[in-house]
């Protein structure tokens, strides 16, 4: 497994990250870590390799698109100098571009979400062990679905930026899609994009393949 012994790893990102964590920094105690995959990551990190102490932080903010990410980096990854940095976002970035169509200061086309994505990790990277880079996902099974569509092109951003950079690739949309082959959507998330816990262990499980986490 990847990450080594007291090794901090980041995991920032929008509200599927941030799942009611703790401010400022979403560690501690009870839920101070949220409720969602982070949480699940941390769990089985510390049970399958309690000798190794690794240290989760859950910097999810919900309604975050990659500008917000771009403006909090400095405070919310940077400064807590982790080891390992894990970057889920772009649902926002699409799905505003949908349920407000007209308020269009808030929509962060692909050209910018690229360049900006692309710019974080290009400042991280000197800094860190490894970077993870997850795509955004919908709980559609319809690839023709306009959303669905367009969140599939955000999710070939992060693979391309991934292979770019050399960063663990994360393609959260496959991991749902195995999902969706027998579940209902709205079984797993009313709205199609906060899952249940079915779906955080399904996005759990995929983080911790990409850092090669030794299930048996």
């Amino acid at each position: 497994m990847l990450l080594r012994h007291g090794q901090t790893l980041v995991m920032i990102g929008d509200s599927i990250t941030d799942c009611e964590r703790a401010r400022p920094r979403g560690e501690g105690l009870f839920a101070a870590i949220g409720k969602g995959y982070v949480a699940l990551v941390s769990a089985l990190l510390n049970e399958r390799y309690p000798e190794r102490a690794i240290r989760v932080v859950n910097m999810g903010t919900s309604g975050n698109t990659v500008r917000d990410l771009k403006a909090r980096w400095e405070t919310d990854v940077v400064e807590l100098k982790p080891d390992w940095v894990s970057i889920m976002i772009g649902i926002n970035d699409v799905w505003r571009q949908y349920d407000t169509p007209t308020i269009v200061e808030g929509h962060v086309l692909i050209e910018e979400y690229e360049a900006t994505l692309d710019a974080l990790i290009e400042r991280t990277k000197p800094l860190v062990e490894g970077l993870v880079l997850m795509t955004p996902y919908y709980i559609e099974p319809n690839r023709d679905d306009a959303m669905r569509a367009d969140m599939d092109r955000f999710g070939a951003v992060v693979k391309r930026l991934a292979e770019k950079h050399g960063a663990k690739f994360v393609d959260t949309q496959a991991a749902i899609d195995r999902l969706l082959e027998h579940i209902y959507p709205a079984t797993l998330a009313w709205d199609r994009v906060h899952p249940n816990m079915t779906g955080h262990a399904a996005l759990a499980r995929a983080f911790l393949n990409a850092v090669e986490f030794e299930w048996n």
